[in-house]
C-alpha cells in the first residue's frame, strides 16, 4: 500500500503542487486504497458551533490525538519531504465566446476573459493585460496590472469592474518534534477589485485578504463567492497547538472570525481546515463582504448552482477509528457533502450528508429539480466499483445506483437534465447512459464499449455528446449519439497523430472551445514524436498549438487546421509560447499563450495579426 501511495503522491503533486493540496491528496490517496460500503445515515440539518476558543482548541487537540497513529503510519514518511514541493471603440458589440462553464448563470474564474465591447483581459505570469482586441487590425495592449508574488491568479469581469483572485504564499517551518508536518505553506488569498471604466488606467478600488489558500470561486450576478481552505492549527511549543482562526483584512481593517461563528461536525480527522466562504459584491465597493466559516477536512471538490454551493470532503474518521481498534470491521470509504445556501450576500451552511466513495471533480455533481446528484468511485483493497446517488436538499440519499463497472474508475461524468453520462476506464472504456427521471430509481439505459477513454464530456445537443480523451497515448475526440440511450453509438472519432499527444482540456475544461452555431471546436494540443532505440525513448520533435475543427452532425470532425505560437526552434521548447486558451470575437479566432496573442480568420485560419505580451 505504501508503494502505491508514493506513486499516487508523485503523480498528483506534479499537477497540484502546493502542500495544502498535497495534504488533501495524501488523505484521499490513502482512502482510495481501502474500501467497503457504509450505511447511509440521515443528513445533519443543523451544524454545531463552538462556544469559546478553548472549546475549539480542545476539540482539535482531542481529535487530532486520536488520529496520530493513522498519521504516523501512513502520512509521516511523505510529509517529511514536503519542502521539495515549493513551488476600443467599436460601433456595435461583436459576438464573442465566453468561458466554458458547467452551470448556466454561474460564471467560473479563468485566465482569459472576453468583454462585450471587444476587449480581452489576460493573466500572464504576475501580470494582467487589458487589450483592445477587436477589430484585430487595431488590436493593442492598453494597460498592464502588475501583481507581485502571486500564483493561481484568475479573473472575472462584470460591468465596469475587474475582479482578481489568487494566492500570496508565505512559508514557515514546523518543528518535527511536535508531530506535525515539518513544512506547511501558510497561504494568504486575495480578492482585488479594479474599476476598468478607463481601460488605459485601471484603478484598484478594494482589496480583501484572507488566511488560507483560494480553493475555488464562482460569480453569480454581481457577487463573487470565494472558497478558502486554511490549516486550523499551528504548533505553539513541543506539546501544544495554537488555533489559527480565519481572518479577513478588508482595505486594511482586520476582521477575525470568532469560535461561535464556526460551524462543525464532531468527526475526528488527521488535519483540520477552516473552510471560509466569502461573498463580495463586485459592482458595489461600499457593500461589506460577508463570510461563513466551518471546520472540515481538506475540501476536495465543489459544484455550484445558482442558489447552492456543494463542497465535498473525504471522511477519514473511519480509518482513524480502525487504527485505534484493529479488530474493527474494514474501514469504509466515504465523502462528506456540505450544502451552502447562496442568496446574494447571504451565505448559510444549511445541511451536511455523506455518500460512499470519492468524487472525481465538479462534473461528477449536479443539482436538478430540487435534487443533488453525485457520482463516485469506491475502492476496496482488491477492486473498485462506481456509484451514483440522488440526494434531497437535506442531503439524505433518496435514490442510488451502485456497482457499475467493477474494477474500473470514473474518468468523466456529465449530467444533462434527466440523464447522466459516465465514462469508466481501466482496460476498456464503457460509456454509460443513465436515466434519472425517477430520482428514487436511477437505472442504466445502455452502455457502449470503445477503445481508449474520454476524460471530458461536453454536450453538443440533447442527443449528442463530444468526448475528449485518449486512445493509444494520443488525444482522441469522440462524438457520441444518445438519441437511443439504450444503444449509444460512437458515430465519429478523431485521433491526433504522434508518438504521444496531450491536451490541456483533460486537466481544465476551460481550455475547451465549442460553438454549435459556428460549427466550431478548438482546443490546445501538444505532440511529442518519439523514437525508440532499444529500451530507450527519445523525443525527435515537439509541437504545441491549437487544433481547430469544423464540427457538425453531417460531416462530424473536420480538421480545418492548426495555429501555433512556436515560430522557431527557441520558442519550440519555451512553455511561455504554449497556447492555453482559444476564443473568438466575431469572425476572428484568438489564441492566447503567456507571451503572445494571435489573431486568425475563422474562415480559413489566415493569420491577421499577433501581439507579443511584454
Amino acid at each position: 500500500m505504501v508503494l502505491n501511495l508514493q506513486k499516487e503522491i508523485k503523480k498528483r503533486t506534479v499537477t497540484y503542487g502546493t502542500t495544502a493540496v498535497l495534504l488533501a491528496v495524501l488523505l484521499t490517496a490513502v482512502i482510495y486504497n481501502f474500501g467497503g460500503q457504509p450505511n447511509i445515515q440521515p443528513a445533519v440539518s443543523q451544524l454545531k458551533t463552538f462556544s469559546s476558543y478553548e472549546e475549539l482548541k480542545n476539540f482539535l487537540k482531542t481529535n487530532m490525538e486520536q488520529a496520530k497513529g493513522f498519521q504516523e503510519q501512513y502520512l509521516s514518511p511523505f510529509l517529511r519531504g514536503a519542502e521539495a514541493l515549493t513551488n476600443l471603440d467599436v460601433k456595435a458589440a461583436p459576438e464573442h465566446s465566453t468561458t466554458n462553464i458547467q452551470a448556466a448563470g454561474v460564471d467560473e474564474a479563468d485566465i482569459v476573459k472576453t468583454g462585450d465591447d471587444g476587449h480581452l483581459y489576460v493573466v500572464s505570469g504576475g501580470k494582467i493585460y487589458i487589450l483592445k482586441a477587436y477589430p484585430p487590425e487595431q488590436a493593442t495592449v492598453l494597460s498592464t496590472i502588475i501583481l507581485n508574488e502571486t500564483y493561481n491568479t484568475q479573473i472575472y469581469t462584470g460591468g465596469n469592474k475587474l475582479a482578481v483572485l489568487g494566492n500570496l504564499q508565505v512559508a514557515y517551518a514546523y518543528p518535527e518534534a511536535v508531530g506535525f508536518a515539518p513544512y506547511v505553506y501558510n497561504d494568504q488569498s486575495f480578492i482585488k477589485v479594479y474599476d476598468i471604466t478607463n481601460k488605459t488606467n485601471p484603478i484598484l478600488t478594494r482589496t480583501i485578504i484572507l488566511n488560507g489558500t483560494m480553493f475555488g470561486s464562482r460569480m453569480i450576478g454581481d457577487y463573487v463567492y470565494g472558497v478558502v481552505n486554511q490549516l486550523a492549527t499551528q504548533p505553539s511549543n513541543q506539546t501544544d497547538i495554537k488555533v489559527a482562526l480565519p481572518k479577513l483584512v478588508v482595505n486594511g481593517v482586520v476582521k477575525e472570525v470568532q469560535p461561535n461563528e464556526i460551524h462543525y461536525l464532531n468527526i475526528p480527522d488527521v488535519y483540520y481546515y477552516f473552510t471560509t466562504i466569502v461573498a463580495v459584491n463586485v459592482l458595489n465597493d461600499a457593500q461589506e463582504p460577508t463570510k461563513e466559516s466551518f471546520l472540515t477536512g481538506a475540501t476536495a471538490s465543489m459544484y455550484v448552482s445558482q442558489s447552492n454551493m456543494y463542497l465535498t470532503v473525504p471522511n477519514t474518521s473511519m480509518w482513524i477509528r480502525t487504527m485505534a481498534a484493529p479488530e474493527a470491521e474494514e474501514p469504509k470509504e466515504e465523502t462528506l457533502v456540505y450544502r451552502v445556501k447562496l442568496d446574494k450576500e447571504k451565505i448559510v451552511v444549511e445541511d451536511q450528508g455523506k455518500v460512499p466513495g470519492y468524487v472525481l471533480n465538479q462534473f461528477s455533481m449536479d443539482e436538478y429539480n430540487g435534487f443533488f446528484r453525485i457520482a463516485t468511485t469506491e475502492w476496496t483493497i482488491n477492486s473498485s466499483q462506481n456509484n451514483l446517488y440522488v440526494l434531497n436538499m437535506s442531503l439524505s440519499v433518496v435514490g442510488k445506483l451502485e456497482g457499475l463497472a467493477p474494477g474500473e474508475r470514473i474518468y468523466s461524468a456529465r449530467f444533462m437534465g434527466e440523464r447522466c453520462y459516465l465514462v469508466t476506464f481501466e482496460q476498456k472504456d464503457p460509456f454509460f447512459a443513465i436515466d434519472l427521471s425517477n430520482p428514487a430509481e436511477p437505472k442504466v439505459l445502455g452502455k457502449l464499449i470503445i477503445q481508449g477513454f474520454s476524460g471530458y464530456l461536453h454536450p453538443y445537443d440533447e442527443n449528442n455528446i463530444i468526448g475528449v480523451g485518449r486512445e493509444d497515448n494520443n488525444v482522441k475526440l469522440s462524438l457520441f449519439n444518445v438519441a437511443n440511450a439504450t444503444n449509444p453509438q460512437e458515430v465519429d472519432k478523431f485521433v491526433v497523430q504522434g508518438g504521444y499527444s496531450d491536451s490541456a482540456v483533460l486537466a481544465d475544461h476551460k481550455a475547451f472551445l465549442f460553438d454549435k452555431s459556428k460549427r466550431l471546436l478548438a482546443l490546445p494540443v501538444s505532440i511529442n514524436w518519439i523514437e525508440v532505440i532499444g529500451d530507450a525513448y527519445y523525443t525527435k520533435g515537439f509541437w504545441q498549438g491549437a487544433y481547430v475543427f469544423d464540427i457538425s452532425l453531417s460531416n462530424r470532425f473536420v480538421l480545418k487546421g492548426n495555429v501555433t505560437h512556436q515560430e522557431n526552434s527557441t520558442e519550440q521548447w519555451d512553455s511561455g509560447y504554449w497556447v492555453k486558451r482559444v476564443l473568438y470575437i466575431d469572425n476572428v479566432l484568438y489564441t492566447v499563450s503567456d507571451k503572445k496573442i494571435k489573431m486568425n480568420s475563422l474562415e480559413d485560419l489566415r493569420e491577421i495579426k499577433e501581439i507579443r505580451l511584454p
